[in-house]
């Protein structure tokens, strides 16, 4: 089964979401299923609306929901409210990424080799959430097709192997991208990630009852534009999302920015664990030299985790090459490859100044993992993000800035940067 809808107009209507919806289930017959929708950082996916409709959809059939947290933090009541609207919170199920897991199989050395051109050589064990075995009739794995700085463009397989993957995987999947590059991958299919992920998918998993559901959204001022919305088995609806995806969400520039400026909405971002978006899907555009300035009023730590926020303060965002010397000497660090490979992700590289402007931590906090601070009510009163138009903007004094209003949303990439396979 295969369903594909794309938008004639600007989005598409409640009523063409409905009904493929509806079509993706008929005629089978149901008595638990499990729905597999984002957390509250893919917000814009209208991941929470669909996952609504089949909630309702699947009246008098036992329904279970684990939003597909990763690492990130347990939704709250109130997230889970606003995001997937009248679903009962104790629907809702946490993924633990640390404790609730079993391993499926080990990925072998040679083919990790082989798709990594040498980068990484050692086997990895495969996990996710038990819960994916509790004897489902089908499982809706829900979610937004968007560029991704680990996997190239997110959701499918990542969904379940990182969403309700286990630490070792995720750390370790998250290290193989880092260290093959994420500016090789992002807004791209069949990278060294993803076909680790397809492997996992193919070997270990093939027989859950997986239905991916998968949008392609943009927001434009905040309002959710669904631009398509694929449904099947296999990878067939993956693809399809791909290429709408790199028309809709990459943002390809005729020349580089000199100063970014990036606004992180404080409901979706509460740690540089994710704000550092601002700088995964800049990096690429912004000029050797420039300035990126993230407008961060919700950052009140670095990690999503306790553990993350400990290993992160005491490194910093230093550098690839000095987190890999780091690497191969500190136990922490090859025990949460996960983190070592963010430290890589959250830095330019020296190739650009980077200001976290805040307002809930210090100054010495911010300097203290090798950013640069800003007060965040001072940098509003120059560029305040409620005045800002989305792309290029000419200040008062003549300064231009490149305006981005939501980081999640997309990839910017200067031209000269862009791949013909892309």
């Amino acid at each position: 089964m295969y369903l594909e809808y794309q938008a004639a107009g600007e989005t598409l209507s409640p009523e063409e979401i409905k009904e493929a919806l509806f079509k993706s289930i008929e005629g089978r017959t149901l008595k638990k299923v499990l729905i597999v929708p984002p957390d509250f950082t893919r917000f814009h996916s209208n991941a929470g609306y669909i996952t609504n409709v089949y909630y309702h959809a699947l009246e008098g059939i036992e329904v279970d929901i684990m939003p597909a947290l990763g690492t990130h933090a347990k939704m709250t009541k109130e997230e889970c409210a606003e995001m997937f609207g009248d679903i009962p919170y104790e629907k809702f199920l946490e993924h633990r990424w640390r404790t609730d897991v079993v391993k499926v199989g080990t990925v072998p050395a040679d083919y990790l080799e082989e798709i990594s051109e040498g980068t990484w050589t050692e086997p990895i064990d495969c996990e996710v959430n038990q819960i994916l075995f509790g004897g489902y009739d089908l499982i809706l794995s829900v979610g937004q097709v968007v560029p991704h700085e680990v996997v190239g463009m997110s959701n499918h397989s990542k969904n379940i192997l990182v969403g309700l993957g286990g630490s070792k995987f995720i750390n370790a999947s998250h290290m193989v991208g880092a260290l093959y590059g994420l500016e090789r991958m992002m807004g791209r299919d069949n990278t060294v990630t993803r076909k680790l992920f397809d492997y996992c998918i193919t070997h270990f998993l093939a027989k859950l009852p997986i239905l991916w559901v998968l949008t392609v959204t943009t927001a434009p001022e905040g309002a959710i534009r669904m631009h398509g919305l694929f449904i099947g088995e296999g990878r067939k609806p993956l693809e399809a999302a791909i290429s709408l995806a790199q028309r809709k969400n990459l943002d390809i520039l005729d020349r580089p920015i000199g100063k970014c400026v990036v606004y992180l909405d404080p409901k979706e971002f509460k740690s540089t664990w994710l704000g550092n978006k601002a700088i995964y899907r800049t990096r690429m555009a912004i000029a050797d030299g420039g300035e990126l300035l993230v407008l961060a009023p919700g950052i009140e730590k670095f990690g999503e985790d306790p553990m993350q926020d400990a290993i992160i303060r005491k490194y910093g965002y230093v550098g690839r090459k000095r987190v890999l010397e780091l690497f191969k000497t500190e136990k922490d660090l090859k025990e949460n490859m996960g983190t070592a490979a963010h430290l890589i992700h959250g830095s330019s590289d020296g190739r650009f100044t980077i200001t976290y402007a805040v307002r809930r931590m210090t100054k010495e906090e911010i300097e203290g993992v090798n950013f640069r601070y800003a007060d965040y009510d001072e940098a509003k009163r120059r560029y305040d993000p409620e005045k800002l138009s989305a792309g290029w903007n000419r200040m008062p004094d003549g300064e231009e800035i490149f305006f981005i209003p939501n980081p999640a949303l997309g990839l910017w990439m200067e031209e000269s940067r862009l791949k013909a396979d892309v």
